[in-house]
């Protein structure tokens, strides 16, 4: 992403004819949020003077602290390839800051700058690459997304097979006007399930590319008559989508996993990094998969992480070893699924990362066998833990720990684990169509 001043942003607004600008921001569940204003504000914009109710917000503040302001990232400025008939519009992405002038415990961008200040302290940048999936399903006549999907397609099949396959095209013209480096674009494993994988960047970044990369899959989308979801498990006895999250630290601008002459050719800090991941990964699970619908996921005969182990060889484990060395080493977390909020995401990852940097955690062996075909009794052998299997018992863990507390900050961790509770006993008092279809006529 290139680095623009303010002077930079007024001006390629004023020399592309920009009439309308959309100030992004994300709540605390990952949701993205805008204030939209004209061009002739766009200058009050960067000087940081813009408001809004954050009363209005979930998870923000309550009513009698309601003003915060919005600080535009100058870097993040875009232009939208599409609706230009009336003007350009463009977007900047924004910090949320409180009348004093300090940063907002409640932003999750600033969570996640705190956690890399951290980072930068022991002399590390983290550097992220996910992959994202997503469904594609036809709308009815409405424009209401259904649970038809357009094709029968499977992993990596192409056109006519694959009938998503020009949507998908023009997703990644899109993501390339607005700066993205698309690496790979294919069909996934399950009918209607696509994936598009952009190149590493900086964990920052990578968050907020991950938030425009969901609005404009969406907004691709429905140009071409499609709905597309990132619901982690919208159809049950199919795949369900996750978002494979790659990580790796840098210091001094060397990837310091790399080492080849460790083992494996992995360095001390990547395997202490993947003690801490392992650590806390039930304490993470909450945030990295937040939603009822992304327990449905992980389970067993989909190929989902179930198991807190890591291999080089296989994808049956939490955390794999892809094989590529050098610069391109790193650590794949496999659970996350892209209903995560990334900026929370990717911190608690990072402190758990670091944790086990710190305090030396050493990960137990590989296992390099399907964790998937063993009996609950060998993976006892091989003390292979399970991750929590629904929310509730989600937030239970991520209660026992109190590093992932420190990550969100009290506020935001008070107000997640509120909202999620809500959430779980809402899901549990609903009756669904599962349990009508199985005892409306056997009783």
């Amino acid at each position: 992403m290139p680095k623009y001043s303010k002077e930079d942003v007024m001006r390629m607004a004023k020399d592309e004819n920009v009439m309308f600008i959309r100030l992004q921001f994300t709540d605390i569940f990952g949701v993205l949020k805008n204030v939209a204003i004209t061009v002739n504000e766009l200058e009050k914009a960067l000087n940081n003077e813009i408001m809004f109710d954050g009363s209005s917000i979930e998870g923000f503040v309550r009513i009698e602290e309601s003003d915060m302001y919005l600080r535009p990232d100058p870097s993040s400025f875009v232009i939208f390839p599409w609706g230009q008939n009336n003007g350009k519009e463009a977007r900047l992405i924004c910090d949320t800051y409180n009348p004093d002038g300090t940063p907002f415990i409640g932003c999750p961008r600033n969570v996640l700058k705190k956690a890399l200040a951290e980072a930068a302290q022991m002399g590390y940048e983290m550097s992220v690459g996910p992959e994202c999936e997503f469904f594609l399903f036809l709308t009815d006549a409405e424009g209401k997304p259904t649970l038809n999907t357009h094709d029968k397609a499977g992993y990596f099949d192409l056109a006519p097979v694959d009938l998503g396959e020009d949507a998908r095209r023009d997703m990644c013209l899109t993501l390339q006007q607005m700066g993205f480096e698309i690496e790979a674009s294919h069909h996934e494993g399950a009918p209607g399930q696509h994936e598009i994988d952009f190149k590493y960047d900086d964990a920052l970044m990578t968050a907020d590319k991950i938030m425009t990369f969901k609005m404009v899959v969406r907004t691709v989308a429905k140009r071409h008559g499609l709905h597309a979801t990132f619901m982690p498990k919208p159809i049950y006895g199919i795949s369900g989508s996750g978002m494979h999250t790659n990580q790796s630290l840098s210091k001094n601008g060397k990837n310091i996993f790399d080492d080849p002459s460790g083992v494996l050719g992995l360095s001390q800090e990547a395997y202490y990094y993947m003690g801490g991941l392992m650590k806390h990964a039930k304490g993470m699970t909450a945030i990295t998969n937040p939603t009822v619908n992304s327990y449905k996921r992980l389970v067993t005969g989909y190929e989902a992480p179930l198991y807190i182990a890591w291999s080089p060889k296989n994808r049956s484990p939490l955390i794999r070893v892809p094989a590529k060395r050098g610069s391109a080493t790193r650590l794949e977390l496999r659970n996350p699924d892209p209903t995560a909020n990334p900026y929370l995401a990717l911190a608690v990852m990072l402190k758990a990362g670091l944790d086990g940097i710190r305090n030396k955690i050493q990960p137990p062996p590989p296992v390099d066998k399907n964790i998937f075909d063993m009996n609950q009794d060998v993976r006892a052998e091989y003390a292979i833990e399970s991750l929590p299997q629904n929310l509730e018992d989600a937030i239970c863990e991520m209660e026992k720990d109190p590093l992932i507390r420190e990550a969100l900050g009290e506020h935001i961790y008070t107000k997640y684990v509120e909202a999620k509770k809500l959430e779980w006993d809402e899901y549990k008092t609903k009756v669904s169509l599962w349990e009508i279809e199985r005892y409306i006529s056997e009783f």
